[in-house]
């Protein structure tokens, strides 16, 4: 479980977070929506302490994350998979070299147990035999899959995943959709990912959460959101035909 308690962050005059709070729960796919410069990613940044607030905490199964040291922080960095907006892997490493680099990081595994790890992460993701292929030669979706593999290669307890739908058409985000959900299952991961995809709402937004101008303005399941009477987040759902169809179903 990861809870949040009166985030507020700010650069330089820009307030970006206003006092947000909320519970993720293990198991289950939270989703933080809400239109650009709403403060999804810089949330997420806070959560897991690439940025730190200006006021507010985060605990990690009631350990206070705001208040430990680097070293302190170790510990539960390790139980962290994250995969980034554009993947962020390695262009001059190998499928295997970008998983392995997380391992070399903050494991004492053993060479060969490295790779088992790596093969057995990639076999995960339905990616067989890519050990050896570079970023290059990868499509978007294969990247992000790779991004997944080294995301869960510690076996995390909390997953957090940035726009992983970027970029990519539509079966392929449902593929990356359904690999979030089937791990934060298989791994009983706290697992939050930033999405403006509406078809990833739907699909698995078990949680979510709106932000609108830094602030929280609702929060809930799919199904609630629909017959939301919450006018910024009606705006910002209901803008796709799709989700328009969606409600009108439901009248």
């Amino acid at each position: 479980m990861i809870e949040i308690q009166n985030i507020h962050k700010s650069f330089g005059t820009n307030e970006v977070l206003k006092g947000i709070d909320a519970i993720f729960d293990p198991g289950k796919v939270s989703l933080i929506i809400g239109g650009s410069g709403s403060g999804k990613s810089t949330l997420l940044k806070c959560i897991v302490g690439l940025h730190a607030p200006n006021q507010g905490k985060v605990f990690f199964d009631k350990q206070e994350f705001t208040a430990m040291d680097f070293e302190e922080k170790v510990p539960i960095r390790k139980e962290i998979g994250m995969l980034f907006q554009n993947s962020a892997l390695f262009d001059s490493m190998t499928v295997e070299q970008n998983i392995i680099f997380a391992l070399d990081m903050f494991s004492e595994m053993s060479k060969s147990e490295k790779r088992d790890r790596a093969n057995f992460c990639l076999e995960r993701v339905n990616l067989h035999n890519t050990n050896k292929l570079y970023p290059a030669e990868l499509s978007g979706g294969m990247k992000k899959r790779v991004g997944i593999a080294r995301a869960i290669s510690m076996s995390p307890k909390y997953l957090f995943c940035d726009e992983p739908n970027s970029g990519l058409d539509p079966a392929t985000s449902i593929l990356i959709d359904e690999l979030i959900l089937e791990l934060t299952q298989e791994y009983d991961c706290t697992t939050i990912v930033v999405t403006h995809d509406m078809n990833s709402v739907m699909g698995i937004g078990e949680y979510i959460m709106f932000l609108h101008k830094g602030q929280k303005f609702w929060e809930g399941s799919n199904t609630d959101m629909l017959s939301s009477e919450v006018m910024e987040l009606n705006d910002f759902v209901f803008a796709s035909p799709l989700m328009k169809a969606a409600r009108d179903t439901m009248k």
